[in-house]
């Protein structure tokens, strides 16, 4: 066990918290009234979990393990110099017993005192108590600091008995006990090996900790990548190596795929990995993977599970949302630093400067890392984002620091693009004419869909690309991207669209008189039903089509407003009409005959509604489909 606490200085005499009262081998003390109190509030108010006792006594183990091995490397005429290194848990679960013994340096008569029999500083009590009267909660890094970890296990248990000896040659074996209230005893024992030695009986509501299942949960959970073998009984149970400790040259690739099975519960390997070992402003290591596949159902449930934060390989916190933001809570791993201490609570993480700086610095590498396969592994990096595109695309949104990496990461399907494949902005923009001005874009359902809807057909005349956004977050992100390379975005279902007439259709069109007149006419029969009645220069094979006004809402983003509210109407759309198409033409021509001939309003509706069908607005389908019948009689007769 840790043998005194990191951060609590050595006292150069004896405790002024406990009073001698025995003069013996066997010798008794007491605690003073105010170390009661917070010895009592401190067990009572670190912890949430009461599991926690036993990751903090491994870990203490794991400390003195590591004391011993580091004094060995320059000393070894020490006790048991040939001891292995291991911490070995007993349990009996009939008797309600636990025992953790270490082989590490162990402890003297002074630190059994100066570690066990002080708590902390004179200080820590009058802190505690102003972080109360304030209604505070306890800071767990400023208790941290007191190194009061031990102490944890009088949660679970009401005495606990530490036998130990230091390594040294001609030390002493002690045994300390004490019940954590009041007072605890040292006496001498007869101890031939070093180390340390606790053990206590768990209370009954705590008799869960005797049970063998029970012991491998928590070891799994919080200490399953310390230094050191940890046995229960003759078992080994933490076979799992920190490999983020390891140089990258000695990790098999073998060990990655196993390593991150084990982290992230997933049957398959992951897509790749990204290894870190940083030091500078803050210190911390950390192995990232990107799952090979999406989940079936991914996205708001599994953005609560992510990285896992470890304190020198000792389980801090599952799923931390500080370390990553929440348009890369896909990646699974682990980041280890030793910078935050081991008790350190959730509520200190969220707002540590540290897990800020950690964080700044993981998003950078992570995002360096996809630029490499965007450019050197083209199939992987589409295959990431096939599979993740949707949640780290809005980073967009959120990331406004590596806003702009982020949109160089951004992929699109086109009208120009193969099935399956994607295009980046910056090879749309190279591939664009000299001609284009702006960037151009469509969203729907999926690109098969998209591709039949009649605004593109201006540009699939002239050959122009444009970006088919089948993503429904993609509404979200292009409003906040505006432009790119100095060129806007344009959605083409827009009515205030820049394009050219073509001369040849201007021929065959309608003349300008009877246009006037029809699109009046069509004005007339669907009143309110639309925002405006225009001639159309996007159109080529149909006769016409719905266009978003000015102030108008994308198709996309009205179809989730009105699955978030079914009492959302959405607004009103611009009709264009095909001047030179035949139907139009035939209605003009119906429009001379007879004004008021119930055909030519039949038609107009009919046209209409069709275009609502077209883009996937219709509701009133049994009308639709009357009318149609009715005209194809008159048309039959």
């Amino acid at each position: 066990m840790a043998e005194k606490p990191k951060t609590k200085p050595k006292p150069k005499t004896k405790p002024k918290t406990a009073t001698k009262t025995k003069k013996a081998k066997s010798q008794e003390f007491e605690y003073k009234a105010e170390m009661k109190q917070l010895l009592h509030l401190i067990v009572h108010s670190l912890y949430t979990h009461p599991e926690i006792f036993l990751r903090e006594l491994i870990s203490n183990s794991s400390d003195a393990l590591n004391k011993i091995r580091f004094r060995m490397l320059t000393d070894t005429d020490v006790l048991d110099t040939d001891a292995d290194y291991k911490v070995t848990i007993n349990f009996d679960s009939k008797k309600q017993t636990i025992s953790i013994e270490d082989s590490g340096i162990g402890m003297k008569h002074d630190d059994l005192l100066n570690s066990l029999g002080t708590v902390a500083s004179s200080g820590t009590l009058e802190f505690l108590k102003q972080m109360q009267e304030n209604d505070k909660p306890l800071d767990g890094n400023m208790i941290g600091q007191f190194g009061v970890g031990f102490y944890s296990v009088f949660m679970v248990t009401d005495e606990v008995t530490v036998e130990t000896r230091h390594a040294d040659k001609g030390s002493t074996g002690y045994r300390w006990k004490s019940d954590g209230q009041g007072k605890f005893t040292i006496e001498e024992i007869d101890k031939k090996t070093r180390g340390t030695k606790i053990s206590f009986k768990l209370k009954d509501e705590y008799k869960e900790y005797s049970e063998e299942h029970r012991i491998k949960n928590v070891i799994q959970k919080y200490s399953n990548f310390v230094d050191f073998p940890i046995f229960l009984e003759k078992e080994e149970v933490n076979r799992v190596s920190a490999l983020w400790h390891r140089s990258k040259d000695e990790i098999k690739d073998e060990e990655l795929t196993e390593f991150y099975k084990f982290i992230s519960n997933d049957f398959s390997g992951p897509l790749g990995h990204l290894h870190l070992n940083l030091e500078g402003a803050v210190n911390f290591k950390a192995l990232v993977f990107v799952p090979e596949t999406a989940p079936p159902t991914f996205y708001k449930e599994h953005l609560e599970q992510s990285l896992q934060l470890y304190s020198n390989k000792v389980f801090i916190q599952d799923d931390c949302k500080e370390l990553l933001p929440e348009y890369l809570r896909f990646l699974k791993g682990v980041v280890d630093t030793d910078d935050l201490p081991l008790n350190v609570s959730r509520e200190v993480t969220q707002s540590s400067p540290i897990m800020v700086k950690i964080q700044s610095i993981l998003v950078k590498r992570v995002l360096s890392f996809l630029e490499n396969w965007a450019k050197n592994d083209i199939e992987k990096y589409n295959k990431f984002y096939k599979n993740f595109g949707q949640i780290f695309k809005t980073g967009v949104n959120s990331d406004f620091t590596n806003k702009d990496r982020i949109v160089e990461l951004l992929r699109f399907e086109t009208t120009k693009t193969e099935k399956d494949a994607v295009t980046s902005l910056k090879d749309y923009v190279s591939g664009m004419g000299e001609d284009q001005k702006e960037i151009y874009y469509i969203s729907g359902e999926h690109k098969e869909a998209i591709e039949r809807n009649p605004n593109l057909e201006y540009f699939k005349k002239n050959d122009i690309e444009v970006l088919l956004l089948s993503d429904p977050f993609d509404v979200f992100i292009i409003p906040s991207l505006n432009e790119y390379d100095k060129k806007n975005l344009v959605s083409i279902d827009k009515a205030d669209i820049d394009l050219k007439s073509d001369e040849k259709d201007e021929k065959e069109a309608l003349g300008k008189d009877l246009a006037k007149s029809l699109i009046e006419k069509f004005k007339q029969a669907l009143g309110d039903k639309i925002e405006d009645v225009i001639e159309s220069k996007r159109l080529v094979d149909s006769a016409a089509t719905l266009v978003v006004g000015k102030e108008g809402m994308d198709k996309q983003m009205e179809k989730m407003m009105k699955m978030m509210n079914q009492d959302y109407a959405g607004g009103k759309k611009i009709l264009e009409l095909n001047l030179s198409h035949p139907l139009i033409k035939n209605l003009g021509k119906r429009l001379i005959a007879d004004a008021s001939d119930p055909i030519l309003v039949n038609s107009i509706l009919q046209v209409y509604e069709g275009a609502l069908l077209i883009e996937g607005s219709l509701t009133q389908e049994t009308d639709f489909v009357k009318r149609m019948t009715e005209l194809m009689v008159e048309a039959t007769k």
